[in-house]
């Protein structure tokens, strides 16, 4: 067998191990959320349940609130996305095409705070939105996400590789900055701006943490946070907290799976100029 059959064989065998990995859990999540209590726990485990109950996800939906979770979620998650993009675009615009004192310095600072844990940050904003009076309201769910040193600094290196032509063509015609922003610039970055939007979406329907402490009522629980109610002092209910977390990731799984192609698009352009 040739050398680079040989070579590409092993490549397939090692990526197909790894997606195997990667699916394992999603894999038991979704058999747990098809078996009876019984089966849950039994040792060498079940893989495919001998009764499958769909009634569980019934079940899960009716043991908290998760329609009033399922709006916050959706209302935090779409202003949160929103309040990123607009941040973005402003600051790598900026950071990209606009020159003043010291601008490369900000922004490697700026690049510095990626290395602070966020747990660090934590009790400081916690303090700061509870002097604020915003505890347990969608203020606090929202505001401290609008900003993301990470999408800036993909969109910057986008905006990098764009012609600076275009630019000296637009200001001859007689654009200004906001304007050639928002009707060249912008367009031009759809890959990298659906990229940093599907992420942020999927990071803030996801978050667990800040939510959580964030949030005292029922009222202002997201999803995630709502899975802590098959969690109690008698013990965790696997089966209908499974069924809980599939019904959660899925709306994320069929928004990544149609705009896939946007974010490998995204990342690859945004890496042609660093």
């Amino acid at each position: 067998m040739p050398k680079a059959a040989l070579s590409k064989g092993f490549i397939y065998v090692i990526l197909i191990l790894g997606s195997i990995l990667m699916l394992l859990p999603f894999i038991w999540m979704l058999s747990t959320s098809l078996k009876s209590s019984g089966e849950v726990m039994m040792m060498p485990p079940v893989w495919i349940p001998s009764d499958i109950k769909w009634e569980n996800y019934a079940t899960a939906w009716e043991m908290a609130p998760f329609a009033r979770y399922t709006v916050n979620s959706i209302v935090v998650t779409i202003l949160s996305t929103l309040g990123e993009l607009i941040t973005t675009i402003l600051a790598a615009y900026a950071f990209s095409r606009i020159s003043f004192y010291g601008r490369d310095v900000v922004f490697a600072v700026l690049l510095g705070t990626m290395m602070v844990p966020g747990e660090v940050l934590l009790i400081p904003n916690f303090v700061t939105l509870s002097n604020l009076g915003w505890i347990d309201r969608y203020e606090a769910l929202i505001i401290p996400w609008t900003a993301s040193i990470f999408s800036i600094f993909l969109l910057r290196q986008f905006f990098l590789g764009i012609p600076k032509e275009l630019s000296y063509a637009a200001k001859v015609d007689g654009c200004n900055n906001f304007r050639f922003l928002w009707t060249i610039m912008v367009p031009l970055a759809k890959p990298a701006l659906i990229t940093i939007a599907l992420l942020k979406a999927i990071g803030s329907w996801n978050a667990f943490l800040w939510p959580l402490i964030v949030t005292q009522s029922k009222e202002m629980r997201t999803l995630p946070v709502g899975l802590t109610s098959f969690s109690t002092e008698a013990g965790t209910v696997y089966e209908l907290l499974m069924a809980a977390s599939t019904m959660i990731i899925l709306p994320m799984i069929v928004l990544y799976l149609i705009l896939q192609k946007y974010i490998i698009e995204g990342v690859a352009r945004s890496g042609i100029k660093g």
